[in-house]
């Protein structure tokens, strides 16, 4: 019985071997492994060889092919190179800069050591470099009118009663100083006052006398180097003063 079963199942095997091989292969029924209109895929073993008279089919520039034949391309493509390099100009050198030129100036007076550190302040920007300095001047501090008074005391007070008798007031007698004994007439700011009062002792019969009074004071300038860019307008920045050329330091 089992044997028989056997043969049964062998039988049935080869029939379904048989069928397979018949029905299931495109090959032996002629048919396309692609559907109806879609072109067949070929290797490039079996295509035809192009004619010699047709342009070889250009590489693409991009891919990676391109770098490895240009590295395959021996000593000829190694002694193009210099060549390109030797055609390109060389870029022309800049033009010389024009050095900066400066005008040295000194700025000033001022009154006080406040101002000058003020405009210090405001030409930091301006200016490439500065120094402050003080200097002593002289400056008038009115015209005085007066009678020399003969050396002494006595003589002094004699030409003061000669002067009220004239009817000449406001006067008194120095009586120390460099100038004692001497009769003082005024001191005016204004020296056109100064010559009026003068005359008008004069003109009584006394010969009084005009001087200058001056006194020793402090000035303060800046000095300051900027350059010639056509940027500088320190004349904004401070006012008030005068300026003048100086050296440069």
């Amino acid at each position: 019985m089992f044997l028989r079963l056997l043969f049964v199942l062998l039988i049935a095997l080869n029939i379904a071997v048989g069928a397979w091989l018949l029905l299931g292969q495109d090959d032996v029924h002629g048919r396309s492994a692609t559907d109806a209109g879609v072109p067949e895929l070929h290797l490039l073993s079996e295509r035809p060889s192009a004619p010699s008279s047709a342009p070889a089919p250009a590489a693409p520039a991009t891919s990676i092919g391109a770098a490895a034949a240009a590295t395959s391309a021996g000593p000829a493509s190694s002694n193009a190179a210099p060549v390109a390099q030797a055609a390109t100009p060389a870029p022309a050198p800049p033009p010389p800069s024009r050095p900066n030129t400066y005008t040295c100036m000194a700025l000033g007076p001022f009154a006080t050591q406040v101002d000058m550190r003020n405009a210090r302040s405001a030409l930091t920007s301006q200016a490439a470099r500065m120094r402050q300095r003080q200097e002593q001047t002289t400056q008038t501090t009115g015209w005085w009118v007066y009678l020399p008074g003969g050396g002494t005391r006595d003589k002094a007070l004699e030409l003061g009663r000669r002067l009220a008798a004239a009817n000449v007031g406001e006067y008194f007698v120095v009586s120390s100083g460099d100038q004692s004994n001497t009769i003082s007439l005024g001191l005016f700011k204004d020296p056109a006052n100064a010559r009026r009062r003068r005359e008008q002792v004069v003109a009584a019969g006394f010969p009084a006398q005009m001087t200058e009074r001056t006194e020793s004071v402090a000035e303060y300038w800046l000095d300051v180097v900027i350059a010639d860019n056509g940027h500088a307008d320190w004349r904004n920045r401070v006012r008030g003063v005068g300026s003048h050329s100086t050296g440069c330091f």
